[in-house]
């Protein structure tokens, strides 16, 4: 029986790809991925954006406000029960003012207020008025009073700060110094100008007579060892060739430069270093001719004189050493002109500035290192005040007018040490021969003069920058066009991982050996360091050269891009003979120091200089340069280099022609990259330079670069001061340097891969 079988039933064939469904799905899932790609990629590029727009604007909220002008609000006005003033003074913390009629009175009172407080009068001989004043350095409280009789009278305020219950009070204190009886200056002839000093010899008082006599005296306190008794020990001395008409008498506080003003437009210098032997030195028109001096008065220091004359002119002096290193007065700036005559000029107690006070009631805010006028408006409208008072801390001043009137002002004037054009263009410093650029931020002397030019700084950033690339580029970009085209693959997976291990070196260390090892032995060794760089690359040429005249078993020996393995022994050599042989040719050449030599023919070497810091910060950049460098010319398409070979084109035309201008983008990032990381070094410099602020392109000469400077100063300097805001203004000359000179790099990155995409 024949047995039938039934076929299996047909499937159908179950299909691979995803159903319609979960297709759509994953389409939306991919839609949403690419969604959130794209905003994250947006949101990171705007937060970039934002970042740097953020350290823009914190950048430029410190730095503004060294800029601003200054400001005079009216506060109180009140009246005191006083004569004519003849000096006034506020203390520093502006609670307590002081009025000094002519009478002979001082007058104290609550500076809020204008309440009477503790008045002095001065026991003055009958039948003698008040016919000269004199007031020594602002800080010392030192007034001197001149009589018609001849003599003079020397007095000290003070303040005295005493905390009961927790809370400040200030208490003045009159002394006399040199004793509470008048001093017989010119007996029978009236004081008509006078001058009074304190310095290391003692107190010192310069009087003018009415009989037209200048004379020059001395006190000194001196103690007995014994008793403990001190007495007063005077001199007194003449002093030659008095001008008719004294107005005014400065005396500085050296006790050895004497100026006098006359009654017209001349200012008189004495060099009074021996009094017994005072020279007249010179007199020096410093206002314009038909005009008059109307007030002289020294800057913090007594080393400048600011002068104001009958036209409004305001103008500085100072002495100046000539050829023969003899002093002169020399005229150094001018400030804006105040539309009438100068009646009063009140130096600021730490700073170089001043406020000035003329017949119009004008008053006018300058400073002197920074040629500013900060500010020159009218005081109060109808009312002629005759003089002002500034506190210590520039924060308060007063205005007296004669009928007993007192406006209190709040000032605001934080930062005029420093302008744009005094940081950038050559500034006339006290004590200096000639304008130059300076950067001394700070001193242990309160009347110190600040010197914040960013010249040096920004030059120094170049110099370092500068000669570190001069030394890496050269070795960074040869080195990687011969690892990446020339060297066989085994060797360059050794070589490049080497070199940028380097990269991750810290600066810290480069910087401790430059400074301790390679700076003394450059200074050793300076003719062998000149040789090595400028011979050492010719011996390579010449070694490459004389390879091709070897057998060609020996060259196969090495095989073809192990010949870089010779170089070796090669250039460890050489080196070892430039040293070796360096204290004979400095023997035979340079009178046996190369270093020596350099500094006889006038050129300055420090040991720590721009070559030592060239040679250290460039193997630092070497890295950063050679990694970027290495790969861009290693990624050029092979069809490309393939191609030239085959057309019959040379390895090394192939190269120039072919694999440079392909890789000229990536090797050009590469130099900006490392330029980058020179001109942003701190380690290196700090510790290689000597960290010097000069202005030069000396290679034995050291420099100060702005990141080093900020990251020397800053962590000293007092929040909020203007030495704190020029630091972060240096900041943010790096930031827009860097900023500027990379946005521009791209571009022309940008302009090389477009040029050279068609290869």
């Amino acid at each position: 029986m024949q047995q039938t079988s039934t076929p299996a039933p047909v499937t159908a064939k179950q299909s691979l790809l995803p159903s319609g469904e979960k297709r759509a799905r994953l389409r939306r899932w991919r839609s949403f991925k690419d969604k959130m790609s794209t905003y994250g990629i947006a949101f990171a590029g705007i937060s970039v954006v934002a970042a740097f727009a953020t350290i823009f604007i914190y950048l430029f909220s410190e730095v503004g406000p060294i800029f601003s002008s200054a400001s005079v609000e009216p506060e109180q006005s009140y009246q005191i029960n006083s004569d004519k003033p003849l000096y006034t003074n506020l203390e520093r913390y502006s609670e307590v003012g002081l009025n000094v009629s002519a009478s002979g009175e001082l007058q104290f009172f609550d500076a809020m207020t204008g309440a009477a407080g503790e008045k002095v009068r001065l026991a003055l001989p009958a039948n003698t008025t008040i016919s000269a004043f004199a007031r020594g350095e602002p800080r010392s409280g030192l007034l001197a009073l001149g009589l018609s009789n001849g003599q003079a009278l020397v007095i000290k305020h003070e303040y005295n700060l005493s905390y009961p219950d927790d809370k400040r009070q200030v208490v003045p204190v009159v002394t006399y110094p040199l004793g509470e009886a008048p001093l017989d200056l010119n007996p029978g002839q009236a004081i008509k100008s006078l001058a009074v000093q304190e310095g290391s010899a003692g107190t010192a008082l310069v009087a003018f007579a009415a009989d037209g006599r200048l004379s020059y005296h001395v006190f000194e306190a001196q103690t007995e060892f014994m008793t403990g008794e001190t007495t007063l020990v005077r001199s007194d001395y003449p002093l030659p060739d008095a001008p008719k008409d004294v107005s005014r008498i400065l005396l500085d506080t050296t006790l050895h430069n004497l100026f006098i003003a006359e009654g017209n437009e001349k200012i008189h210098y004495y060099d009074v270093t021996d009094p017994a032997q005072a020279r007249y030195v010179e007199a020096v028109s410093a206002v314009a001719a038909g005009q008059q001096v109307t007030a002289v008065e020294f800057l913090v220091g007594a080393v400048s004189l600011i002068v104001g004359g009958s036209d409004g002119s305001l103008s500085q002096w100072f002495l100046v050493r000539d050829e023969h290193n003899n002093f002169h007065l020399k005229h150094i700036r001018d400030f804006a002109q105040h539309p009438a005559a100068i009646r009063q000029i009140e130096p600021e107690y730490s700073r170089k500035g001043f406020l000035v006070l003329d017949t119009s009631g004008h008053l006018g805010i300058h400073y002197g290192t920074s040629a500013r006028t900060l500010s020159l408006e009218p005081l109060a409208e109808g009312v002629n005040f005759e003089r002002i008072a500034i506190s210590p801390i520039n924060t308060a001043l007063l205005a007296f007018a004669a009928d007993g009137k007192v406006q209190r002002f709040a000032l605001e004037n934080a930062h005029p040490d420093v302008s744009w054009k005094a940081m950038w263009n050559e500034v006339w410093y006290e004590g200096r021969s000639e304008k130059d650029y300076i950067w001394q931020a700070s001193s242990g002397s309160d009347e110190f003069e600040a010197k914040m030019s960013l010249v040096p700084l920004a030059l120094g950033t170049l110099k370092a920058a500068l000669f570190a690339m001069l030394f890496a580029t050269p070795l960074a970009i040869m080195s990687a066009l011969y690892t990446a085209y020339f060297m066989t693959p085994k060797l360059r997976g050794k070589v490049k991982p080497t070199i940028e291990i380097m990269a991750a070196l810290p600066t810290v260390i480069l910087g401790f050996l430059a400074g301790l090892w390679l700076a003394p032995f450059v200074e050793k060794y300076l003719s062998a360091v000149f040789a090595i760089l400028l011979l050492l690359p010719l011996m390579m040429l010449l070694t490459a050269y004389l390879w091709r005249f070897m057998p060609r078993s020996w060259r196969e020996r090495f095989g073809l891009g192990w010949e870089v393995l010779i170089l070796i022994p090669m250039i460890i050599g050489f080196i070892w003979l430039c040293v070796s042989l360096s204290p004979a040719v400095d023997q035979l050449f340079f009178n046996g120091s190369l270093r020596q030599w350099f500094t006889d023919n006038g050129i300055t070497y420090d040991q720590r200089n721009a070559l030592v810091v060239g040679i250290a910060m460039g193997f630092a950049v070497i890295p950063n340069i050679f990694s970027i460098a290495e790969d861009a010319v290693f990624n050029v398409p092979r069809h490309l280099t393939q191609g030239s070979l085959a057309l019959g084109a040379t390895p090394w035309q192939t190269m120039m022609g072919v694999v440079l201008p392909t890789a000229s983008p990536g090797i050009f990032a590469a130099v900006m990259v490392g330029f980058g990381r020179a001109v942003g070094e701190t380690m290196i410099v700090l510790m290689a330079t000597g960290n010097s602020p000069v202005v030069n392109f000396n290679l034995f000469e050291g420099m100060r670069t702005l990141s080093a400077n900020i990251a020397v100063e800053l962590p000293e300097t007092a929040v909020g001061s203007t030495h704190f805001r020029v630091l972060f203004l240096a900041a943010l000359v790096l930031f827009v340097f860097t900023f500027i000179f990379n946005t521009l790099a791209e571009v022309i990155r940008q302009r090389l891969r477009q040029r050279f995409s068609n290869l």
